[in-house]
């Protein structure tokens, strides 16, 4: 007899050898025989046997995460999905008894009848393997194969390349110590989990092919119907997939879609109609059934979200990825998304983001124009913090050079969260030197002078954080080249007047209007500390939409901010609560003073800059307009008392005014792209956002309106240092009106404006004059004396 031969036949009846030690570990009936033939190598089986663990829990499955948005009826609307596995766990009721049948008719017919192994099945496969020389059929039987999709499972959950493999290849390898290690974790697994139990869990755990897991989620992939309604047909054919699952699933190819049927028509139905599951008109009627699939791909990432809210959804997913509330590590919370079946419900309104969505996008389109113009409306709940709509003129997309209509950069937000590094705000920043002057003791009705061309010595100014500004000269247009001139803070407000908030800056400390604005929870979008340069009270610092619209809302809440959220709740895969952020609600400024900037910010609508903006249907709004410098960015932010929106359009291609540029407003023909701001938030209040509602606002308090009056003092004939103290001890601010002719020495105070005996405003400023002398008149010198004319000679006396 050859040598080879021999060889072979002795490898082949030690495979003989060792699978009877396994059968007869198991099967007491057969631990005697195997013993007396296979000697100390059975007892050396054995012994490896008891050595390995005889329990194995069934891990929490990798799970589809899916983010929700609230529709106008109440109910949720799903947004995007993520996964590694596409996998929805489904309960025992869930799935149809047509797929129970043809998984246990097909894989492991004695399935209720046998233990966790099958000693039929196993001789079988014992003899099969004999003849073939090598391990081509191990007889598995459910409980068998569900081990090893734990096992699996557990080595693809390993985060480290090398470690993943290792245990996969551990988990799959063909090999006699796999087999026993599964054999004797499925022993264990029967005594804790009823057949159903076991066969549920596989059900959910098994492959359907590429990244398509467990029974609902290939039911809903292949066919577009739920686990519990697969006909016969159907169930058979997903079944057949879990044999071979690369080369027999249904959305590749002809080819493979007919290999399906092959197997689903030779072994699936038969096996059903064997065991009596299914009747012969339901085996003849299956067969008959052609293949049609209906592939419903899941809504995988935020480019799938609907009405525009694939920007929103990308700031929900990088609020999981950056928040330790859902993890340790940046891997960890990404793993956590994609694997732990969250179900995200989010505070998106879909009506307002509708609206929003086609607002934004019927103002300012994302092609056509001359320049690269971008756009936002964002709105905010006041007293919530809740983030009810998040829209943009572009469409959303993470992939590079989508074109000019679509981004993955998000203009509401910060940088960190998907966002750009924000716009220059404008005269939107006022606000805080606004609040500032009322929490300083000053009023609305005070008056400052706003007049063009000032010269504002940078000495004047206050920075207790910096210690001041140093030396020169700061001086700044009006944005609309207005004249300016002398009027109250409220008119000043009202139309945006740069001058009068400059001088305003004069007589307060910028730090704390810095802190005003950072209690409101104002901040640079990229990061960078919020600036306090005399240029900032004109609105110079960057700053994402979101994070104005939020501190508005704390301003119309009685001065609560309370920070923005986007999440309302979630749960785990088990259904149990899971932590999210919470929006933390807390006074930051005094609710009269915030009551008093809201009355100024309704002017602005009402008399100001925005009354274009104003949708003229009875609700009450308020907000302030901003444009950056050379009109690059355009803002009005504001709204109602239910409801706070950034209005913004601006250049995002470049250091280009945006004035010339033109766009169609509705029933208006072409107008300029500036006033796309006040447009946008006219119609989006207008059309939808009104109907939510707003309360009237309160009045303010007559000190913080009027505030406290006085009587300008007497300054004629004082020097201007003299003169400077006594308007400042009757509680005015003083400004140099320059010269005036006058017959006063130079130098001297000629008049006041307003003049002295006047009733003002405390705190207002009040002019003086000086004499420049050129109305003093010099004496003429007097002429010389005239000499004394000669006494006259008296007559005679007569008779």
């Amino acid at each position: 007899m050859n040598s080879h031969r021999v060889a072979a036949g002795i490898r082949a009846m030690l495979g003989v050898v060792f699978f009877s030690v396994v059968a007869g570990v198991l099967v007491t009936s057969m631990v005697a025989p195997v013993i007396a033939v296979a000697g100390q190598g059975a007892n050396a089986t054995i012994s490896v046997f008891e050595n390995l663990p005889d329990y194995i829990k069934p891990d929490a499955l990798s799970q589809t995460s899916s983010i929700y948005a609230k529709n106008s009826d109440g109910s949720d609307v799903l947004l995007a999905s993520f996964f590694e596995q596409n996998r929805q766990v489904v309960g025992w009721n869930d799935i149809s008894q047509n797929v129970k049948d043809a998984v246990v008719s097909t894989e492991d017919p004695r399935f209720y009848e046998h233990g966790a192994l099958d000693l039929q099945s196993t001789t079988r496969a014992l003899l099969g393997n004999f003849f073939k020389k090598g391990i081509s059929s191990g007889a598995s039987t459910i409980s068998q194969q569900y081990v090893k999709n734990i096992l699996t499972q557990r080595a693809e959950a390993i985060t480290d390349p090398v470690e993943r493999q290792k245990a996969y290849d551990e988990a799959t390898a063909q090999t006699p110590n796999r087999k026993l290690r599964e054999a004797k974790l499925a022993i264990g697994l029967e005594k804790t989990y009823s057949k159903d139990d076991i066969l549920l869990g596989y059900l959910n755990i098994a492959l359907f092919g590429g990244r398509i897991y467990g029974i609902q989620a290939a039911s809903m992939y292949y066919f577009g119907v739920g686990a519990g309604a697969l006909s016969v047909a159907q169930a058979a054919s997903l079944v057949a997939i879990v044999n071979e699952p690369e080369d027999l699933r249904l959305d590749v190819d002809a080819e493979h879609t007919e290999n399906n049927r092959l197997r689903r028509d030779r072994d699936v139905l038969p096996s059903m109609l064997k065991a009596h599951t299914i009747t012969q008109q339901q085996f003849d009627d299956a067969a008959a059934t052609p293949i049609e699939t209906h592939i419903t791909p899941p809504s995988t990432g935020c480019q799938t979200a609907a009405d525009g809210a694939g920007f929103f959804c990308d700031y929900v997913k990088k609020i999981i990825e950056q928040d330790k509330v859902f993890g340790d590590s940046p891997e960890a919370r990404a793993h956590k998304l994609k694997t732990g079946g969250y179900k995200i419900y989010t505070t998106l309104d879909l009506a307002l983001q509708r609206q929003a969505d086609a607002t934004t996008k019927y103002f300012i389109p994302y092609s056509g124009n001359s320049l690269d113009l971008g756009s936002s409306l964002v709105t905010v709940e006041p007293g919530t913090g809740r983030i009810t709509s998040m829209a943009q003129n572009k469409n959303f997309s993470e992939v590079p050079d989508a074109g000019p209509d679509s981004t993955s950069i998000n203009f509401a937000t910060d940088v960190d969260f998907g966002g750009s590094t924000g716009f220059p705000v404008g005269s939107t920043y006022k606000l805080f030197t606004l609040i500032n002057w009322l929490q300083s003791g000053h009023s609305l009705g005070d008056i400052v002078n706003g007049a063009n061309n000032q010269n504002f010595p940078l000495s004047k100014f206050t920075n207790s954080c910096t210690g001041g500004y140093g030396g020169g000269t700061y001086k700044v247009g009006n944005d609309a080249g207005e004249a300016g001139g002398r009027a109250s803070v409220l008119t000043q407000f009202e139309e945006s007047v740069n001058n009068a908030f400059i001088a305003m800056a004069q007589q307060l400390d910028q730090c704390e209007t810095q802190k005003i604005a950072k209690a409101l929870g104002v901040h640079r979008a990229d990061g960078a500390e919020l600036g306090m340069n005399i240029a900032d009270v004109l609105g110079s610092n960057e700053i994402a939409p979101l994070t104005m619209a939020a501190a508005y809302a704390g301003v119309v809440n009685k001065g609560v901010y309370c920070n923005p959220v986007a999440i309302a709740s979630i749960t785990d895969s088990a259904g149990a609560p899971v932590e999210v952020p919470q929006s933390i609600c807390s006074q930051v400024i005094d609710a009269n003073v915030a009551v008093a900037a809201t009355y100024a910010m309704k002017g602005v609508i009402d008399n100001g800059t925005a009354t274009r903006a104003d949708p003229g249907d009875g609700t009450p709004h308020f907000g302030k307009t901003g444009t950056a410098t050379n009109e690059e960015h355009v803002w009005l932010v504001g709204g109602t008392s239910n409801l706070v929106t950034s209005a913004w359009t601006g250049n995002i291609d470049g250091h280009v005014s945006i004035r010339r540029s033109t766009i169609d407003g509705p029933g208006s023909g072409p107008v300029g792209s500036g006033i796309s701001r006040l447009l946008m938030w006219r119609q989006f209040y207008g059309d939808l956002a009104d109907s939510y509602g707003g309360d009237p606002f309160p009045a303010p308090s007559r000190n913080l309106t009027y505030g406290a009056t006085s009587i300008v003092p007497e300054v004629s004939g004082l020097s201007p240092d003299d003169a400077s103290r006594r308007l400042s001890d009757a509680g005015f601010e003083t400004v140099d009106g320059g010269q005036v002719d006058s017959d006063k020495p130079v130098g001297q105070v000629v008049r006041s404006d307003p003049p002295s005996g006047s009733g003002v405003t405390r705190g207002s400023n009040v002019s003086i004059f000086t004499s420049n002398g050129r109305l003093i008149v010099t004496p003429k010198p007097s002429p010389p004396p005239t000499p004394a004319s000669p006494a006259p000679v008296s007559p005679p006396p007569t008779g």
